[in-house]
């Protein structure tokens, strides 16, 4: 918006950094039951929404271009250096392969759920979904890598933030009382009391503090971050494109995500603050994404599109039983594995310390698990999205 309060690229840092901090802060320091309910995300969104339709801030800043080039692939490459994958198998053994069902529950479920009620949605719609997809089986971070590696409009970002927000209320109550069916459950799937005292001895002996980050600890993820997406732009930039969904920024993610991968298998993923850093930077590029959301399209869209989540959900719900059961999981795994796709690492220990407190960490690591196949997985979701569209 030419005719913004606030124009100059500063300014609108300000704003959206302030917008981030504001709502960890309140959620830190008041204990108001909101945040249970509605997390932090959703008004890190929707408040600098607001802010650009009303003219507070400038909605198309050569800014936000800058972030989307060099903030993403640089909280991504942090993101993927805590991913362990050795240790998540080592204690989870084939409760690993139920997240992994329960994540193809998320990319089959995203083209059934989006043709159903792709009516009432704007023909690009299809790539809101593919960034909804990237958050349940990912992250936050990976929505907004997806989000960006597809163009997605700022409001259907913003369809794909309220229907993930919505979908979550209801899903992770469910999540946490499914410990009352345990019985019930463990019947199901018949799993046997040795797999759940191997499963809490294994995870409460299970370790993953990197201690407390140093000045020169971020410089060093600063240089493996920046550096990483250099390199990914210099390849990106000949790889022929195949659109709407393989062009040069989802290149640029894919690779981002495969380095950073590579990365966590050496000595790079010991150094501490990287999750910390990396999800500041998550935040503040939500907050990006908002700014740039058209409000006025949001009304009409979010009732199918939410629907569209509830039978989303529903289906990915449906693959974690069936897992549970071929595997013989118990109720604790099937529980923390969803978590750790729709949830991530935000909600994955939540689910987890409510089911037994010694799972937690092992919870995390699944969450991380999620980072490392969110963005492959959600864009060939978002593929499937295309073709019924």
């Amino acid at each position: 918006m030419e005719n913004a309060l606030i124009t100059n690229s500063t300014g609108i840092l300000f704003v959206l950094a302030a917008n981030a901090a504001l709502w960890f802060f309140l959620e830190k320091k008041t204990g108001w039951k909101l945040f249970n309910y509605v997390p932090p995300l959703l008004f890190i969104y929707v408040l600098p929404a607001f802010f650009s339709n009303l003219g507070l801030i400038s909605s198309d800043s050569p800014v936000y271009g800058w972030m989307g080039d060099n903030l993403l692939p640089l909280f991504l490459v942090l993101l993927l250096l805590d991913v362990d994958l050795r240790s998540t198998v080592k204690v989870m053994g084939r409760g690993v392969l139920v997240m992994l069902i329960g994540t193809a529950g998320v990319v089959i479920g995203a083209p059934i759920s989006y043709f159903l009620v792709k009516g009432w949605l704007d023909p690009e719609a299809w790539k809101g979904f593919g960034a909804l997809a990237g958050s349940w089986i990912g992250g936050t971070g990976n929505m907004a890598a997806v989000a960006e590696g597809l163009e997605t409009s700022g409001t259907h970002f913003g369809l794909a933030v309220i229907a993930d927000n919505a979908v979550y209320l209801v899903w992770l109550p469910l999540l946490l009382q499914s410990k009352n069916m345990a019985n019930w459950f463990h019947r199901f799937t018949g799993v046997t009391n040795e797999r759940l005292t191997r499963l809490k001895t294994s995870a409460s002996e299970l370790v993953v503090e990197k201690g407390k980050p140093e000045m020169r600890h971020l410089l060093y993820l600063l240089a493996i971050g920046f550096g990483v997406a250099y390199l990914a732009r210099l390849i990106a930039q000949n790889i022929p494109e195949l659109p709407p969904v393989l062009t040069e920024g989802t290149y640029r993610i894919l690779l981002v995500t495969t380095f950073g991968l590579g990365l966590s298998f050496l000595p790079a993923k010991r150094i501490p603050g990287s999750h910390e850093l990396a999800m500041a930077l998550v935040y503040l590029f939500v907050a990006r994404m908002g700014a740039k959301a058209i409000v006025s399209g949001l009304a009409g869209q979010a009732i199918p599109f939410v629907a569209g989540g509830y039978v989303w959900i529903f289906i990915h719900g449906i693959f974690i039983l069936f897992a549970a059961r071929l595997f013989r999981m118990d109720i604790h795994t099937a529980a923390i594995s969803s978590a750790a796709n729709i949830g991530g690492a935000a909600s994955a220990p939540v689910v987890a310390a409510y089911h037994d407190e010694r799972l937690v960490p092992v919870s995390i690591l699944m969450a991380l698990i999620g980072y490392a196949v969110g963005n492959y997985a959600a864009f060939f979701a978002a593929y499937l999205c295309n073709l019924v569209s």
